[in-house]
């Protein structure tokens, strides 16, 4: 990133403007991607010397991430603008927690937190919550509703027309129209029938004491890394005793010592001993 991008990268504010939503998408898009070793040492910097200019930097990087998050959520009806904050909010805090020392780059680690913040604001706001909450949207709703028996999409010049009827704004008829043509949902069900394009229901979000992003991320590490090192750990083995442990370890129906003694030719008790040094074997190769 050169010294002039930086500086326009850091003159662009971090909250989302209501007003001007497609600038804002622009300047997010104009900041250039950090590189390998750029992320790395600005990471270095944050969580050795908490440097807060470093912090920023990789969240300005990253928000063009977030604004393709918070598109794929705007089925439920909710502004893209808010849905994009609140992925923003996420993002912030997936910086905070980053560790450098890992081995992964920041963008695997805070889509976690930024589907987080955005599936709690969904939740919070679901459609179920309330259609109209104000006097003036209480008296559209009803008038509106009636007249869009008979009307297909509004016009610019009916809803002009609707607004000077009930005494509201063109953007309020256009907003609740916005309401009145969404989709109630089911809690817990998905919200249509394509399974392969059926947008998670909220249900599918609710809290768990288990689903720290940061937790999520280590496990999964965790889980690659042991399969990895399991894998290469079987195959210093011998052919034998490598046989011996996929059958009775691993194969679906496992097979008993006799079945294996009967077949090489040896005792039970061998097995046993074949089978144990194996474990042993494999143990200190995984340590190693």
């Amino acid at each position: 990133m050169t010294t002039q991008q930086l500086q326009q990268a850091q003159a662009l504010p971090l909250a989302v403007p209501g007003d001007d939503l497609d600038a804002y998408i622009r300047a997010v898009n104009s900041v250039p991607v950090l590189s390998v070793d750029e992320e790395r040492q600005l990471a270095e910097r944050l969580y050795f010397e908490e440097d807060l200019d470093a912090a920023r930097n990789m969240v300005l990087a990253h928000l063009r991430f977030v604004v393709h998050i918070a598109r794929s959520y705007t089925g439920y009806g909710l502004p893209l603008g808010d849905l994009i904050q609140e992925g923003n909010v996420g993002l912030m805090k997936a910086v905070k927690r980053f560790d450098p020392n890992k081995g992964v780059r920041l963008v695997s680690f805070a889509v976690h937190w930024i589907k987080a913040e955005i599936h709690e604001y969904v939740i919070k706001n679901w459609r179920i919550v309330k259609v109209a909450t104000t006097k003036a949207q209480r008296k559209l709703f009803f008038n509106l509703r009636g007249q869009k028996k008979r009307l297909g999409r509004l016009t610019t010049e009916e809803a002009q027309r609707v607004a000077d009827d009930l005494g509201v704004t063109p953007a309020q008829v256009k907003e609740m129209e916005g309401r009145l043509g969404a989709f109630d949902a089911s809690f817990d069900g998905p919200t249509n029938d394509d399974e392969d394009n059926a947008i998670p229901s909220p249900a599918a979000y609710l809290h768990s004491d288990n689903s720290d992003p940061a937790d999520l991320v280590a496990e999964e590490d965790y889980q690659e890394r042991s399969s990895r090192q399991l894998g290469s750990a079987i195959m210093t083995l011998d052919e034998r005793s490598r046989d011996i442990l996929e059958r009775r370890w691993l194969a679906d129906q496992k097979a008993t010592l006799q079945e294996l003694a009967d077949e090489y030719g040896v005792s039970a008790e061998r097995i046993r001993q074949l089978e144990n040094n194996a474990l042993k074997k494999l143990r200190n190769a995984i340590a190693a």
